[in-house]
This record gives C-alpha cells, structure tokens and sequence, in this order.
C-alpha cells in the first residue's frame, strides 16, 4: 500500500511512570521489524502466556454465546443497523479487531502471531490499523495520508492501554467517530469534568480498564449480557470485584444518609439504575452521534462518481456527512436525552435466521427486555437508532450484504443492492429469495459513560412532571406525573395531618415554655 507522509500524531494520555518495566531497554524489542506478527512474536517471547489468555477474549474471538438464550452472537456473526454486517466485509471491519490479516473466512485464529498487540499497547499515539484491501475507489481514499509504522519505535514504546488506544475503536463504531453508541466519541481522550467526572484529564483521569478491570486479558463488561442490577455492591473490603457496575465502587446506597434527599434517593437505586439520574444528555462533548440511516437513498452518483455531503456542523465545529452515495443519508443529533425502559440485563437480537413481519412495524435488532414486575429490571437509559436497510422480501429475514471489496461485486463500488445481498448471502451460505426490499429498523445501546458531576445530574421535576422523561413508561405511578384520586387525597390528608402535627408540636412547646418560664419568674 502506497500512503503519502504525513506528520501530525495524537499525544498520547496515560502516564505509565509506575510500570515495572522499561521496554525501550529490552534487546528484543530493537527490530527491526517488518510488520505487525514479528513485533506480535517478540512480544510473546516474554509474555509467555499472553497469547493464550488473549485468544479467549471477545476483542479477538468476535463471538459469543448467551449463558440464557443459547444464542451465538459477536460481531462476527451480527446484523447491526449500521454497516449491516461484518460477515464477509471483513477487509473494512476487521480494522476493529485485535488481529493482523483477517480477510475472510478462512482466517487462523488459533495462530498466536496474528494477534496485534500494539493495538490496545501503544503509547506513542502513531499506530493504526489497514485494510487487508484497499476496497475500492470509493473507499480507497479513506486510508491515503498516513504515516508508515516505525515498528520498533511503538514497540519499545508499549504500555498500559489509555482510554485512546480503547476509543480507536470504540469511540470509532459503526463507521465514524461517535456514530454508534452517543456516550462514547473523541471528546473523551481528554474530557473535562462536566464531559465525565471519571474520565477527567484534570481530575480522576480514570483509564477505561480502570473500571473495565481485566484477568487474563478478559474484561468487565459485556454489551451482551449487562449486569443491570448489581446487588452485591461493594464486595468484601478491599476487594475488586470482576464487574463494570456502579454499584461496585459506590455501593447500593451511595447518597448521603445523613440527608433526607439522600435517604430518598437511596430508595430509588431499587428501580432506576445510576446511569439515568447522572448521565443526563448523551453526545454532548461537541461530537454528535448518529440517530438516523437511509439506504434507499445509497447508490446516487453524480458524473458516474459517488459523492458526499457535508450538511451538518457538530458542536467542536467538524462537518458530517449527511449523504454519501456509498450509505445513504444520514441525521445526527447532540446533548440527546436518552430513550428509557425496564432493563433487566439481557439484550435481544434479531440474527441472520430470525423471521419476522415487517407490516407488524420496525424490527428491534437488537432490542432490550425487562419489567417493572420482575424483581430484577430497572429503568435505564438507551441511545435508540433509527435505519432504513435491505431484507430478503420473501423470506422475511434480515440479510447479508457484500459491501468491502475491490471486485465488481461489491456494493462499495457498483451501488447494486441486488448483487451485493446475492453474493452477500451466497458466500455465507444463507437462504436468499431473490427478492429485496428495505425495512425500518431499531437498535438500542445501553448508555453508561459521559457521568456527570453530581450537580449536574437530574433534579426531582425531570421525572416527577407531567411530560417529564419518564412519560412514555406506563403501567406504575410515578408522584407528581400521575393523578389517582384516592391516592392524591389519601396523600393530601397525610401531607395535611403532618402540616397539622407539626404546628400542634410548636404551639404546645410555645405554652410549655410560657408555662415554665412564668414558674421561674415567680
């Protein structure tokens, strides 16, 4: 690949001044290197163990199997509302995977050389990932400019992973920066305080492992199946618990008890979770996350050349894309209040062999379940996506499409959904009726990051209203929303048999003290 030199690199944030090991002295590390699998094996030649462990994880898997629905999930098997599908469109996707060379499905995942360890390990702030294939001449261009890789440079350079070497790809999902989940973008590689009172670069600084805490290359925290009601808390003194919950540094009653509004609000972490309170607006660091996608309107050219237009300015002064011929049109939104429901923990997918009706109105793909009844849910907060994509009209599934690739029957260079879904689903295997036609769909993304400060979370009103944040949650009464007239004059007496009391207490004080005072003179 021929890229033009440029100079500019990202700094880079965590200070690893309490490693144990300086690998700039390491003999190993010197190179000269080649590539990305020989700095990969002399990494392992003193991280015995690494590898081993590493091949376990998600980040290299791409797969996983729910422990309740028996489901295999992962990004490797997934239709999402945002590119489609990774499946067969990995020389685009598997920029997002801790490996090197993931082209197809003959990929070696038992080969220990392949993982990338410089991914999630370098401090030099200068590594990136390439395409396997430049694709073609509409996404091409994507990858011009960029600096070549001094291996031996990053290589003795590695470190503790820093909130940028996660968001490369996090921050990054569904193809651009902050597009995917609204609470994860750019802004928080060195957010201030009111962004993210964690994550604060003048403050906590807090790393992303740093709750996200790791055992053999194995994180806290799965998208798949959440921990929404953590009842342990705390654990035992002085241990760190394999959880990525808020409950497990602030315990399950974490306001003040010394506080009326504390105690009231303790008894509130029963139903809401932390998150809805704290994390009131998403996508508000001046990065916009996307809340609308159109594949009807993918495929325009203008002189037999696909285009993009810039039709929105986001917060920090960047300009988005609000068509591109290669995807459709596009809508974004900033400081989004979130979308709310009963969350037991476990998400529900719609996959590649799910039948639906599409008369029935927009299939969730991957929707969320719970209840106000069932003991465990509780109401949080969710980033909800709205797309217009393909689906196999006869069989009424979702669908594979073939969208990577520099040969002809890529959608990323014919604009043929017809081809592209044929051999999509042809390269894979699956059923295909011959017949597309486009859906609307939903997707849901649990939010968690972007706290902020305490004086900034949610007052009483936000929710306790009329057409307050809660309203589109029925089925329980919530003060000051609802209006049952019993309970509203059962509530006006004890208010008024309180008011009552409390004026009788000081008035019989009053003529006490009178009282008293009148003996002591005499």
């Amino acid at each position: 690949m021929n890229f033009r030199v440029i100079t500019d690199t990202k700094p880079s944030i965590r200070d690893d001044g309490e490693s144990t090991a300086d690998h700039s002295k390491f003999e190993v590390l010197e190179g000269p290197f080649e590539h990305g699998p020989e700095v990969t094996r002399a990494c392992l030649s003193c991280h015995t163990e690494a590898g081993r462990h590493f091949m376990k994880s998600v980040h290299w898997t791409w797969e996983y199997v729910n422990p309740e629905t028996g489901q295999i999930l992962g990004k490797k098997h997934l239709i999402n509302t945002f590119c489609t599908n990774a499946r067969g469109n990995e020389g685009m996707c598997a920029q997002c995977h801790a490996g090197y060379g993931w082209k197809d499905q003959h990929y070696d995942f038992s080969n220990q050389d392949n993982i990338d360890c410089l991914v999630c390990h370098d401090r030099t702030g200068t590594y990136y990932k390439t395409p396997n294939s430049m694709g073609n001449k509409a996404c091409s261009v994507m990858f011009e400019g960029k600096q070549p890789i001094q291996w031996a440079k990053v290589a003795q350079s590695v470190g503790k992973p820093g909130r940028e070497n996660c968001g490369s790809c996090h921050f990054y999902g569904g193809g651009g920066d902050g597009v995917k989940h609204g609470d994860l973008d750019s802004s928080l590689k060195s957010p201030n305080r009111q962004l993210d009172v964690h994550m604060d670069a003048g403050g906590l600084n807090f790393a992303c492992t740093t709750c996200h805490v790791t055992k053999q290359h194995l994180w806290a925290g799965s998208h798949y199946n959440v921990m929404a009601h953590d009842t342990e808390g705390l654990g035992l003194p002085g241990e760190r618990r394999d959880v990525a919950t808020c409950e497990s540094c602030h315990g399950d009653t974490p306001h003040k008890k010394t506080e009326l509004v504390g105690i009231k609000l303790n008894g509130h972490v029963d139903k809401i979770a932390c998150q809805t309170c704290h994390i009131p607006t998403i996508a508000r660091g001046g990065v916009a996350t996307m809340v609308d996608w159109d594949w009807r309107t993918a495929g325009r050219t203008k002189d037999g050349e696909g285009f993009k237009e810039k039709n929105y300015t986001q917060g920090n002064g960047d300009h988005r894309a609000t068509y591109k011929s290669i995807k459709g049109n596009f809508e974004y939104d900033e400081n989004l209040i979130p979308h709310y429901g009963w969350f037991d923990g476990q998400m529900r997918y719609t996959t590649i062999d799910t039948r639906f009706d599409p008369s029935t109105g927009p299939v969730e793909i991957n929707g969320f379940k719970g209840s106000q009844d069932d003991g465990t849910s509780r109401i949080w907060p969710f980033k909800r996506m709205h797309t217009v994509q393909p689906y196999d009209k006869g069989n009424n599934t979702m669908v594979y499409m073939h969208l990577w690739g520099d040969d002809d029957d890529a959608y990323w260079g014919n604009y043929d959904f017809a081809r592209a879904i044929r051999v999509g689903m042809a390269n894979n295997n699956i059923p295909y009726s011959g017949k597309y036609d486009f859906v609307e769909t939903y997707s849901y993304w649990p939010i968690t990051h972007m706290v902020a400060p305490g004086e900034d979370a949610l007052g009483c009103a936000e929710c306790h209203s009329r057409d307050g944040r809660l309203d589109d949650l029925k089925g329980f009464y919530i003060p000051g929303r609802d209006s049952f007239r019993w309970l509203d004059i059962l509530g006006y007496f004890a208010m008024g048999g309180a008011l009552v009391g409390v004026l009788f207490h000081g008035l019989l004080r009053k003529l006490i003290g009178k009282k008293n005072r009148q003996r002591s003179a005499s």
